[in-house]
C-alpha cells in the first residue's frame, strides 16, 4: 500500500548553511521583480519618505523639552511658535499615514505580480519534467514547494524586505543624527553593537538550517496527507484509519518539536537581543545625565538622544527576526530553484498548430533499456520488432517481462540506452516531442479521470472539440447509454479520480477521450483486466472499433483478449521469445504463450 512506504528526505535537500549555490539560486527569484524594477524603486522612494518623517519626532521633541527647561529667551522664541510645531507634527504623521498605505499597496502589487508568475512558471516547468523526475519525487513534497514555499516568500516580499530595509534605514540615519548630539553617547551606545552582530552571525547559521528541516518535516507531513488521500479506498478497505492518523500524528509532532526547538532559540536570541539594546539605553541614561549635570548636552539633547537609541534598538532587536524570515525565504527560494533547474523535455505548452502526419509503423531493433534509478537491472534486452501502420500487435507475457516499459518508451517516457526506436522509418528523437505525442494515445488499466465533470474528461482529448463530437466519441466508445441515464448527463461530476463512476464506466469514458484525440499510435495497457465479464464485453467491443484504421499496441495478460491480433510478441525477462498469431504460437507446446494459455485455462 502506498501509504506503507517509508518516509524519505526530499532529494534536493536543503544545505547546512548560506552558500555561494544557495544565495546564487536566491538571487534569481529577484529576476521577477525585473519588470517591476521602477515600481519597486518608486515603492523604496515612499520607504525612506516615511522612514525620515518618522525620525523628525524624536528632535521635535527634544527642541519641545528645551523649551520648557530652557532659557527664558529661547523658550520665549519657541512658545511664541508653538502653533506651527504642533501643525508640523500633524502634518508628520498624516504624510508619513499616506505615503506609507501606497507604500504598502505596491510592494503588495509587485509581491502579488511577482509571486503569480513564479507559480506558473514552476508549474509549467513542472509539466516539463521527464518521468524519471516524478519516479524520484513525492507529489506531496512537490505541491508543498508550490504552496508552502511560494507563500514565505510573499511574506518576505510583501512585508519583511521592505521592513528590513527600513529598519536599516532607521538605524543609518539614527546614528548619523546621534553624532550631532554627542559624539560621546555615540560610541557609548555603539559599543555593544560588534557583540550582538558577532552573535547574529553565528546564530543565523544555526537558525538557517534548523528552519528548513521544519520546512522539510512540514513538507513530509503534506506527502502523508496528499498519500493518504489518494489512496483512501485502501486506507478504509484495510481498516487502517488509525494506523495513518498514528503515521500522520507522529509526522506532526516531530514538526513540531523542531519548530518548539525553533522557537526556543529564537527567543533566547531575542531575548539577548533586548538585554543588549536595553542595557546599553541604561548606559546612554547613566552617561547623558553625567554629562548633563556637567553642562555637556541639555536636557532636550539627552531627551532626542534617548528616543533616538530607542528608535536605533528597536530596529536592531527586529532584524535579527526579519534576516530569520528571509532566510527561511531564501531557502524556500532555493528549492523553487532546484525545481526550474531540472532538465526539462523538449516540449511546447502552446497547442501544436499542424497535427503531425504519421503512418504510425514502429520499429525497435536491439533496444537496451534499464531505469536510471535500477541500472543494474535491465529491463529490455535487445528487443527487436517491427509494426506496420495499421497493424494491431500485442504484447504478452509474465509480468515484469518489460511490456508497460515499451509502450513507455513508444510514448517517449524514456529514450532507449542504447538501439534504435524509429517510428514511419525516423528516429523517434528527431520529432517534436509534443508533435509526436499529440498524435498517440493511451489507454491504461488503472484510468485516471480528473474531478471535473464527463465533459470535461472526454474533451481532454480534445479541449476544442464542440459538443457533438463529444457525444459522437461517447457513443463509439458505449458510453453514450449510461450518460443519459445520469440526470446531469455530461455536466455529471465525477469525483475525485472518477470515484463516482464504476471501473467499466471509468474505462469507456477514458476510450471515448482517445476517440475524440484520433491518434496515429494507440496503446491499450491491460485497458480490460479489472473489470467484469459485462462490462469487460461493452468496453472490448468499444476498443476494438477504437482500433480499427490504426496502428495498435495491446498489453494484456488475459489472453483471451488479443486473439484476434494480427500478431502476438511473446516478452519474457526483457527478451521477445516469440511472435506469431495466436493460432501459430497456441500450435506449439513447448512455446511459453501455450504455457501461459493452459495456465490460464486451469485458473478459470
Amino acid at each position: 500500500m502506498a501509504g506503507r512506504r517509508s518516509s524519505k528526505a526530499y532529494d534536493d535537500a536543503p544545505r547546512a548553511k548560506l552558500d555561494k549555490a544557495t544565495l546564487r539560486k536566491a538571487v534569481r527569484i529577484f529576476r521577477y521583480l525585473k519588470p517591476h524594477r521602477w515600481t519597486f524603486a518608486f515603492g523604496l522612494i515612499l520607504l525612506l519618505v516615511t522612514t525620515g518623517l518618522s525620525m523628525l519626532f524624536p528632535g521635535l521633541l527634544g527642541q519641545l523639552v528645551d523649551a520648557a527647561k530652557g532659557d527664558p529667551a529661547a523658550q520665549r522664541s519657541l512658545l511664541s511658535d508653538i502653533d506651527r510645531v504642533a501643525l508640523t507634527l500633524l502634518v508628520v504623521f498624516v504624510a508619513q499615514a499616506f505615503f506609507g498605505f501606497f507604500r504598502i499597496v505596491i510592494f503588495n502589487w509587485i509581491t502579488s505580480n511577482m509571486l503569480a508568475r513564479l507559480r506558473c512558471d514552476t508549474y509549467e516547468h513542472l509539466l516539463k519534467l521527464p518521468m524519471i523526475f516524478f519516479a524520484q519525487r513525492r507529489v506531496g513534497e512537490l505541491n508543498s514547494r508550490i504552496s508552502s514555499d511560494i507563500t514565505l516568500l510573499q511574506d518576505a516580499f510583501t512585508t519583511n524586505l521592505a521592513e528590513l530595509i527600513r529598519q536599516f534605514i532607521v538605524v543609518g540615519i539614527g546614528i548619523v543624527l546621534l553624532t550631532t548630539v554627542s559624539m560621546e553617547l555615540t560610541l557609548t551606545m555603539l559599543s555593544v553593537v560588534p557583540v550582538v552582530a558577532i552573535v547574529a552571525v553565528f546564530f543565523g547559521r544555526f537558525v538557517t538550517k534548523l528552519s528548513k528541516k521544519v520546512q522539510d518535516t512540514i513538507a513530509e507531513t503534506n506527502v502523508i496527507v496528499d498519500e493518504t488521500l489518494q489512496g483512501i479506498q485502501n486506507v478504509k478497505a484495510f481498516a487502517n484509519e488509525g494506523w495513518e492518523a498514528l503515521r500522520y500524528g507522529k509526522a506532526v509532532m516531530g514538526a513540531r518539536d523542531l519548530s518548539l526547538k525553533e522557537g526556543r532559540w529564537q527567543g533566547a536570541f531575542v531575548s539577548f537581543i533586548i538585554l543588549c539594546m536595553f542595557g546599553a539605553i541604561v548606559l546612554v541614561i547613566w552617561r547623558g545625565v553625567r554629562l548633563m549635570a556637567a553642562g555637556e548636552i541639555t536636557t532636550g539633547q539627552l531627551v532626542t538622544f534617548i528616543m533616538y537609541s530607542i528608535f536605533i534598538g528597536a530596529s536592531i532587536g527586529g532584524i535579527p527576526e526579519l534576516l530569520n524570515r528571509l532566510l527561511k525565504a531564501i531557502g524556500a527560494s532555493e528549492r523553487l530553484m532546484d525545481i526550474q533547474e531540472e532538465n526539462a523535455e523538449a516540449i511546447t505548452l502552446d497547442a501544436v498548430a499542424t497535427p503531425l502526419k504519421l503512418n504510425g509503423s514502429i520499429e525497435f531493433d536491439n533496444v537496451h533499456f534499464h531505469y536510471a534509478t535500477r541500472a543494474d537491472m535491465p529491463v529490455l534486452k535487445g528487443v527487436t520488432f517491427t509494426i506496420k501502420p495499421g497493424e494491431r500487435v500485442a504484447l504478452v507475457g509474465p509480468s515484469g517481462g518489460g511490456k508497460s516499459t515499451i509502450a513507455s518508451l513508444i510514448l517517449r517516457f524514456y529514450d532507449p540506452v542504447s538501439g534504435h526506436l524509429g517510428i514511419d522509418g525516423r528516429a523517434a528523437s528527431e520529432y517534436d516531442l509534443s508533435a509526436l505525442r499529440d498524435r498517440m494515445s493511451i489507454v491504461p488499466q488503472e484510468v485516471l479521470l480528473f474531478g471535473g465533470s464527463i465533459r470535461e474528461n472526454i474533451a481532454y482529448g480534445k479541449p476544442s472539440a464542440t459538443q457533438a463530437e463529444i457525444e459522437d466519441a461517447a457513443r463509439k466508445a458505449n458510453a453514450f447509454e449510461f450518460i443519459a441515464t445520469f440526470p446531469q448527463g455530461y455536466e455529471t461530476i465525477v469525483g475525485e479520480r472518477g470515484i463516482q463512476l464504476s471501473g467499466g464506466q471509468r474505462q469507456r469514458i477514458a476510450i471515448a477521450r482517445a476517440v475524440l484525440k484520433d491518434p496515429a499510435i494507440l496503446i491499450l495497457d491491460e485497458a480490460t483486466s479489472a473489470l467484469d465479464t459485462a462490462s469487460e464485453k461493452l468496453v472490448q467491443d468499444a476498443l476494438d472499433k477504437l482500433m480499427r484504421g490504426r496502428t495498435s499496441l495491446v498489453i494484456a495478460h488475459r489472453l483471451s483478449t488479443v486473439r484476434n491480433a494480427d500478431r502476438i510478441l511473446v516478452l519474457d525477462k526483457g527478451i521477445v521469445v516469440d511472435s506469431g498469431t495466436h493460432d501459430e504460437l497456441i500450435a506449439d507446446p513447448g512455446g511459453l504463450y501455450y504455457s501461459l494459455s493452459r495456465t490460464q485455462l486451469s485458473e478459470a
